[in-house]
């Protein structure tokens, strides 16, 4: 891996353990093993390297739940699939925390990636609820925005049980429990 690819990999990794402000230039170097003035010499700074990390991971969150929700089954199983992804529950989503960061929410291009991979993937799940309705596997009542929201409700918010209870075992309550709500009837 070249110096700017190891800035970026551990700005990533830094950003989801302790976030931007718990972020410093000093630990990022010291994780990525670069020398001093690397970082500088690669971006114009902090919030240009964060910046690049957030793009990475929210381009790695769409990718890996693209595969799941384009992939087989019908829309219930492939809903059902995102949601049993394997996953660091207690680590919680490195997308997701960073909407808890205030600098991260302050900074119109810092919170761009965030807003981003949230409306994409909520879109995402609105077209499977809209297909499931099509076929007939879910209610013509339900509306598709608001399962899609209650979808990513139910994962930001079983992380955060998840971490608060130090167990996985809210997390996959909470995933249970929309399921059942989502199971089709026939």
């Amino acid at each position: 891996m070249n110096t700017p690819e190891r800035l970026i990999e551990s700005t990533r990794e830094l950003l989801w353990e302790r976030g931007y402000v718990g972020t410093s230039p000093k630990a990022i170097l010291e994780r990525s093993g670069a020398g001093q003035g690397s970082m500088y010499h690669h971006f114009k700074g902090k919030p240009d390297l964060a910046l690049a990390a957030i793009r990475r991971t929210a381009e790695e969150m769409r990718a890996t739940a693209q595969a799941v929700l384009a992939g087989p089954g019908t829309p219930y199983e492939r809903i059902e699939a995102y949601l049993r992804r394997e996953r660091d529950v207690l680590r919680g989503c490195p997308v997701g925390r960073l909407t808890m960061d205030p600098d991260v929410i302050a900074s119109d291009a810092l919170r761009a990636p965030v807003d981003e991979t949230i409306d994409w993937l909520r879109e995402q799940l609105a077209q499977l609820v809209e297909e499931g309705k099509e076929q007939g596997r879910f209610a013509q009542s339900l509306d598709a925005e608001e399962i899609a929201a209650t979808i990513l409700a139910t994962v930001q918010g079983g992380y955060v049980l998840a971490r608060a209870s130090g167990s996985p075992a809210a997390f996959d309550t909470a995933v249970r429990g929309l399921l059942s709500l989502l199971r089709p009837t026939s």
